[in-house]
C-alpha cells in the first residue's frame, strides 16, 4: 500500500472467457477511466478432463498479458489490482501459470472466491448506477461461473457463485458448435438444477430491480435491442424469442444476429441458457444491464485500501466478533508486536513494510477464533476458520498467509508450513509469526501490567532478548515459557537466547 496516492490505478480480470484492464487517473480520489483493455482468451475452454490447464491455452493467455503487462508494468506496488476468478480457482496446475503470468504483468496476482467475486461485482455496478434504496438483484455470468448477488445501495446482503458460465456450459452442451432444441433444453435444465438450492432466496418477491452486468447480458441485450424483441434491456418475451431462433439452427455458424460479436458466438448459447433458465427460476420479467462490473468493483476496493478504508479490516473486526475473541488481550499483543517491530526496522525491511504490520496485527485479532470451537489445540481451529471462511476483501492468497502465521503463533513451529506461500511472503511470514509468538508468550498472563523495557535482536536465524536486571528471576512463569520457546524454535533451526 503506497504511502501517498498514486496518480493511477488499475485493475485486470483473469476471466474464464475475457481479460479484461481497466486504467484510471485519480483526481481527489475519484477515478476516471483513461484505458481498458479486453481480449477472449477463453481460458475455461483449456481445462481438460482432470482440470489441468493446457499449454496451448496458457500460451494465449500469457501474450495477452504480456500486452496488458506493457501497459502497467511500471505501476506502482499497491496500485494495481488483479484477480484470477473460477479457471483459475479450478486449475490443479494454476501455481505454475501464475508465477509466468506475475512476470507477464509485472504484479501479484489474487485467487479469489466466488463470493468475493460476488461481492466484487456488485461493488462495481452500484458504482455505476445512482444510489437508490431499491433492492437489487444482480447477475453476472462469466466463462467458469455466474454470480447473483441482492444488496442495496453499495451493500450486498445476500452471494451466491454457481459452477456454470458461458464456455463451461456451451462446452458442455454445444460441442463443437452443434446446436439442437433438445440440446438446448438439457442446457437450460442443467442450469436450473444449480439455481434451484437458492431459488427461494433469489426469488423476484425478495427484490425490486434485476439487473446484468456481464459481456454475455450486454451481448443478449443488444441483440434483442437490435432484433426489436426488447427496447428495455432483456425481457422474458425478448429471451424466448432468442431462444427459439437459436432452436432452429443446427451449427452456431447458422446464428446470423445483428449486433453480436463473433467472437463471442462460441460461447453465446451456453449464456443464453443460463439467463434463460434464470428468468424462469426466479421468475424476472426484465432486467437493466449495467457497465458495472468486476473490474470496476476492484477498483473501488482498491480505493478503499490507499484511502484507508480497507474492506479487510472491516472483516477482521466483524470474525472478531463472531467468535467472540477477547479484543483487549488482542490490542495488548498488538501493541508488543509494535514495540518489537520498531527495534527491528534498522536491519529487517519487512519490520517496516505496511502490509506486513497490518497481516500481523490482523493475525493478533483472529488468533484465538478457535478458542470458540475448542481451547484445546485452539491456534489449528483459529488457522482452519480464517483459511476457509469466506472474507470479504480477502483473496485465497492472504487467507493461507494469514492462516499460516496464526497456525504457527504457539507450540510446534515448521518453516515447511510457509514455502509454498508466494514471495516475499514465504521469507517475511516466519518473522512475523515468531513475532507474534513472542507477544503472545509475553501476555500469557493476559494482565494489563506494562511490559518493562526490554530489547530484542534478530540475526538470520539468532533471537535475543534482553529483559532488566531480574525482571525475569521475578517472572518465573515467563521465565519457563521462553525455555519451553527456545525448544520449539531449536527444532526449526533457529536460537532463542533470553537473559
Amino acid at each position: 500500500m503506497p504511502n501517498k496516492p498514486p496518480e493511477m490505478v488499475a485493475a485486470v480480470d483473469l476471466g474464464s472467457n475475457s481479460f479484461h484492464m481497466i486504467v484510471c487517473s485519480l483526481n481527489d480520489g475519484t477515478p476516471q477511466t483513461i484505458d481498458r483493455l479486453r481480449e477472449m482468451v477463453r481460458l475455461a475452454s483449456g481445462l481438460d478432463e482432470n482440470n489441468f490447464l493446457d499449454e496451448n491455452t496458457q500460451n494465449r493467455a500469457l501474450a495477452c498479458l504480456e500486452r496488458m503487462g506493457q501497459r502497467i508494468k511500471h505501476f506502482p506496488g499497491g496500485s494495481v489490482r488483479i484477480v484470477g476468478t473460477n479457471t483459475l480457482r479450478t486449475a490443479k496446475n494454476a501455481g505454475q501459470f501464475l508465477l509466468k503470468a506475475e512476470q507477464a504483468l509485472g504484479h501479484p496476482i489474487h485467487i479469489i472466491s466466488g463470493i468475493e467475486e460476488a461481492r466484487l461485482i456488485y461493488l462495481g455496478v452500484s458504482y455505476s448506477l445512482s444510489s437508490n434504496a431499491n433492492l437489487r438483484l444482480v447477475m453476472d455470468i462469466g466463462g467458469g461461473s455466474t454470480e447473483y448477488i441482492i444488496g442495496t445501495g453499495e451493500t450486498p446482503k445476500e452471494k451466491e457463485s454457481l459452477h456454470m458460465g458461458c464456455v463451461s456450459v456451451s462446452n458442455l452442451f454445444f460441442k463443437e458448435g452443434r446446436l439442437s432444441k433438445s440440446a438446448f433444453n438439457q442446457a437450460t435444465l442443467f442450469a436450473e438444477q444449480k439455481l434451484e438450492p437458492f431459488q427461494r432466496k433469489f426469488q423476484r418477491k425478495n427484490w425490486d430491480e434485476a439487473i446484468g452486468a456481464s459481456g454475455s447480458l450486454r451481448s443478449i441485450a443488444k441483440v434483442l435491442q437490435a432484433k426489436g424483441w426488447s427496447n428495455n434491456g432483456i425481457t422474458k418475451q425478448g429471451l424466448e424469442k432468442l431462444v427459439a431462433y437459436i432452436n432452429q439452427c443446427n451449427h452456431i455458424s447458422e446464428i446470423n444476429l445483428p449486433e453480436l460479436d463473433p467472437e463471442r458466438l462460441p460461447v453465446f448459447p451456453g449464456g443464453v441458457a443460463i439467463v434463460y433458465a434464470t428468468f424462469k427460476s426466479l421468475g424476472i420479467e426484465q432486467m437493466t444491464v449495467a457497465d458495472g462490473a468486476l473490474r470496476e468493483g476492484l477498483i473501488q476496493d482498491l480505493l478503499g485500501r490507499i484511502y484507508d478504508q480497507d474492506m479487510r479490516s472491516a472483516t477482521v473486526l466483524s470474525v472478531a466478533d463472531k467468535y467472540r475473541t477477547d479484543k483487549k488481550h488482542a490490542v495488548r499483543i498488538k501493541n508488543t508486536n509494535n514495540i518489537l517491530l520498531k527495534q527491528l526496522i534498522y536491519n529487517h525491511n519487512w519490520a517496516e513494510d505496511l502490509n506486513c504490520i497490518q497481516f500481523l496485527n490482523w493475525a493478533a485479532d483472529l488468533h484465538e477464533t478457535g478458542i470458540d470451537i475448542a481451547h484445546n489445540q485452539y491456534h489449528k481451529h483459529s488457522a482452519y476458520i480464517i483459511e476457509h471462511a469466506d472474507l470479504a476483501g480477502f483473496s485465497t492468497q492472504d487467507q493461507i498467509l494469514l492462516a499460516s502465521i496464526i497456525r504457527s503463533h504457539r507450540r510446534k513451529f515448521s518453516l515447511a508450513l510457509f514455502n509454498d506461500l508466494p514471495s516475499p511472503w514465504n521469507t517475511y511470514a516466519p518473522y512475523l509469526t515468531l513475532i507474534l509468538r513472542i507477544s503472545v508468550l509475553l501476555h500469557r498472563n493476559r494482565h494489563n501490567d506494562e511490559l518493562p523495557d526490554f530489547k530484542i535482536t534478530i540475526n538470520k536465524s539468532k533471537i535475543n532478548l534482553q529483559f532488566p536486571n531480574a525482571w525475569l528471576s521475578l517472572s518465573p512463569l515467563t521465565h519457563a515459557d521462553l525455555i519451553h520457546e527456545a525448544d520449539y524454535l531449536k527444532s526449526a533451526g533457529f536460537k532463542l537466547e533470553f537473559a
